[in-house]
């Protein structure tokens, strides 16, 4: 019988409404080797039923964050994976990894993306699309072009979990994905019936035939999400069906350009015709197109080869996608090497073991958690490690025995949680990352703040790589890493200003130097790069100076450590103690704010302050005007954030925010009041730094805020664009603790567990956090006292050590803040106790 496939073709925002009927019967169509939405059913009543399961993989869900500005890629890839294949949607504005959870049309599926990033789109190079026919099986009415070949989506199809992801589409076509290292595998299922219904015909055109023959064809279109190609070259095999190909594309928040190979095969149905298409215009005689196959060169837009078919005999043909960056010849050997057997089944199998062995670092006990918390916590820590991604032997720039890692994207958001978190968890990959780092600093003469594709990104901040390089070096990361050219590296960032300091490195040296911070009106004559950010960018400069300084004091060099620690005080050269609180509302007119005083401010050269509203770039107070282009004094958050930036002397801060109660309230009124914004990561560590005032209490207060109500398990359950570190951020939270980038110094909460345990790097023991007395409904939520191995424990923080050497840290609860983690001698280092 024929599937009940919808025919209309709803406009771009409306909801597409599929009846449970028509569901039901899809459902139970009968075939065999795939899974839609009967699988759906059958879990709903497996759950029902009450049967247990023990893989961890049912509770990660990939599609969290995927609207909502999150940006998450739900599709096919291992962990760190390449190739990552995945459905893109025509919501351009949301779409930086490809697909949204909305109603907006599937255009294609494409194999390569990035995830959880900011601005562009990012990848979504070379997608395939399959039509199931063409009206009056004449291949040249069929759409080709991107802004014409979308289709909407069943409702209720998408299936996504770790290392496969699959979507129903309206033109009667199911599609499933999952991937190796290098290639993509997709199959595409097709309905058994001679004559399929063509969801083009609601377009209205009453020349459209209603229904097309089967007989399908498929195309690659050696486009990217955000249409950047330039050139290229495509070529078909009319007897094998292969198509190679290559295109030149710019990365999304950044300069340069990249080029990328791929290597395309099928199996499954005879070969009818192939061809080759530029924009609408498909050719049955041409098998080539490019500058290698004469002398016209591909413009811009949608371009490309396609295969048709005849009718599938058990209605399914698999297309295998092999990626590369040196070369089509490298991709196709990535493919063959990497599934030369066309087993969807077997690749599924083994992506999802890779992720079982990936997460089974750490061990929770469930009992009495939610659901939603579960899927929560697990489905963050498996967005850790979306990327960076693992390029390595697919470096075209330089040859190198050292890994490679790409889509470092960007420093700035993942040095704060994400590397920390990896450095527990998996510190064989982030000690991989840590050595491509070097070596990118070896080969293009800086580290990188950001990275993709290849290309230097722009640098936000201060150079942040510094602070990840100094956490892998202080928690004794060394395997094949080179510390002498990191410290060179490091060294290099503080004291060489880069010609253009917008791609890598610091600007403003001199003045850092000379005045101890970024003067509002720097007159920077050594390099180019955007003169703004003057206060965000002394503090960062500050603290990764202060971390300069831990390398130094690690690697012997007892000079350049005196050296900056001494410049990570500049960031009190900003202090204006008589700064006010007070901002003009612009619908009424009145003057609103707070009592508090005393905040960051923009400096000019000759030592006067400029004004800054300290609550612009705040959810209260016209919050986006600080993006990369602003020309304000704050990037990406106000002087009310930044003035808690201050992570190597916070004790500082509080004497001269008037005290631990005054700073208190004052962290207190910055997360009630509206001003904070969890969805940035230096948002992240204020919601801790009640510990350095001696109230860990409040920092668990605060947790239980932000968790559930921002961080769940909803499609829009990250508070902002994931950057691979809102996962990371969950997954501490849950966990029981938070690092503080940079030192050895993790700040402890409760558990959201009864008990939580990681195991240690030499896989030999766990490191334990246990409640003793663990209430579900958190109104126990305050630490009373602690013990670590048995032992009375006081502070209010921990090292690394208890995660390389293993042991137990059990927590006695109760519903009221105590004594415990309060005294002076509990609270975490700062520069002005003495305790650095």
């Amino acid at each position: 019988m024929a599937g009940p496939f919808l025919t209309t073709f709803p406009r771009r925002r409306r909801v597409l409404a599929v009846p449970l009927l028509l569901l039901l019967i899809w459902a139970l169509l009968p075939i065999e080797s795939f899974n839609p939405p009967r699988k759906l059913l059958l879990g709903v009543a497996t759950t029902l039923r009450g049967e247990p399961s023990n893989d961890i993989l049912q509770f990660v869900d990939p599609l969290i964050g995927t609207v909502n500005g999150g940006h998450v890629f739900p599709g096919a890839t291992l962990p760190y994976g390449m190739a990552k294949p995945g459905a893109d949607t025509n919501n351009w504005g949301e779409a930086a990894a490809g697909f949204v959870s909305d109603d907006s049309l599937i255009s294609g599926f494409s194999q390569l993306h990035d995830s959880g990033t900011g601005g562009n789109p990012s990848l979504g190079n070379f997608p395939l699309f399959a039509h199931p026919g063409c009206p009056d099986d004449d291949f040249t009415k069929c759409s080709y072009v991107v802004s014409q070949r979308p289709v909407a989506r069943i409702n209720d199809s998408v299936t996504a979990r770790p290392g496969y992801f699959a979507i129903g589409l309206n033109n009667s076509v199911y599609t499933e994905m999952t991937a190796t290292a290098h290639t993509s595998l997709f199959r595409f299922n097709f309905p058994s019936e001679a004559e399929i219904p063509y969801p083009y015909a609601a377009l209205g055109d009453e020349a459209i035939p209603q229904t097309v023959p089967n007989s399908p064809l498929i195309l690659i279109d050696m486009i990217d999400l955000s249409n950047s190609r330039s050139g290229g070259n495509v070529e078909v095999n009319a007897t094998t069906g292969r198509i190679k190909g290559n295109g030149k594309f710019h990365p999304s928040f950044g300069q340069g350009s990249y080029t990328a190979y791929f290597c395309a095969d099928f199996h499954g149905a005879e070969i009818r015709r192939t061809g080759t298409f530029l924009h609408s215009k498909a050719d049955d005689t041409v098998q080539a197109l490019g500058n290698l196959y004469s002398d016209v060169r591909i413009p811009q837009g949608s371009a490309g080869a396609w295969v048709q078919f005849a009718q599938t005999p058990k209605n399914q043909i698999l297309a295998r996608v092999g990626l590369s960056f040196i070369s089509a010849s490298q991709a196709c050997q990535n493919a063959e090497r990497e599934i030369g057997d066309f087993d969807f089944s077997r690749v599924v199998a083994a992506a999802e073991e890779a992720w079982r062995a990936k997460l089974s670092v750490i061990r929770a006990d469930h009992a009495g958690l939610s659901l939603d918390s579960l899927k929560t916590f697990w489905s963050g820590l498996y967005r850790t490690m979306l990327s960076p991604q693992d390029y390595t032997g697919e470096n075209p720039l330089w040859k190198s025995d050292e890994p490679y890692y790409d889509s470092f994207y960007c420093i700035w958001d993942s040095f704060r949680a994400q590397h920390p978190l990896l450095t527990i968890i998996d510190p064989e990959v982030q000690t991989d990352m840590v050595r491509a780092l070097i070596d990118i600093y070896k080969h293009e003469g800086k580290l990188p703040d950001c990275r993709m594709s290849f290309s230097k990104g722009f640098t936000q901040g201060g150079s942040n790589a510094d602070v990840v390089l100094a956490d892998a070096l202080i928690k004794n990361l060394t395997k094949g890493i080179d510390w002498e050219l990191g410290y060179e590296a490091v060294v290099s960032d503080a004291e060489e200003e880069p010609s253009d300091w917008s791609l890598s490195g610091r600007g403003g040296i001199e003045s850092w130097h000379a005045l101890g911070y970024i003067p509002v009106d720097d007159d920077d004559r050594k390099g180019v790069g955007p003169l703004s950010r003057s206060i965000s960018r002394t503090v960062e400069y500050a603290y990764d100076d202060f971390a300069i300084a831990l390398m130094a004091r690690e690697l012997g060099h007892k000079t350049d450590e005196a050296k900056y620690l001494k410049q990570s005080h500049n960031w009190k050269n900003l202090w204006q103690a008589e700064r006010e609180d007070r901002y003009r509302d612009k619908e009424t007119g009145t003057m609103q704010g707070s009592e508090f005083q005393g905040f960051l401010q923009p400096r000019f050269r000759n030592g006067s302050f400029a004004e800054q509203t300290v609550r612009l770039c705040s959810p209260v107070y016209e919050q986006h005007v600080c993006y990369f282009d602003t020309h304000h004094s704050t990037y990406e958050g106000s002087p009310w954030l930044y003035s808690f930036y201050v992570p190597q002397d916070m004790a500082s801060v509080i004497r001269l925010m008037g005290g631990p109660a005054q700073f208190v309230e004052r962290l207190d009124y910055f997360h009630s009041s509206g001003i904070n914004y969890m969805g940035n990561e230096p948002n992240f560590l204020p919601t801790f730094q009640f510990h350095y005032a001696g109230r860990p209490g409040r920092s668990a207060y605060w947790v239980h805020q932000y968790i559930p109500a921002q961080f769940n398990s909803s499609v829009a359950g990250i508070p902002g664009n994931d950057d691979c570190a809102m996962g990371a951020f969950s997954a501490f939270a849950f966990m029981g603790f938070f690092p503080v980038a940079g030192q050895d110094v993790y700040l402890l909460t409760p558990p959201l567990f009864r008990e939580v345990s990681i195991r240690t790097p030499d896989g030999k023991g766990w490191a334990t956090l246990r409640n003793a007395n663990f209430d579900p409904g958190y109104t126990d939520m305050y630490i009373q006292s602690a013990k670590l191995n048995g032992r009375p424990y006081t502070r209010n923080w921990i090292t690394h050590e208890f995660f390389t050497k293993g042991g137990v840290l059990e927590f006695v609860l109760g519903s009221q803040e105590s004594e415990w983690g309060t005294r002076d001698g509990d609270l975490p280092p700062s520069l002005s106790t003495g305790m650095f």
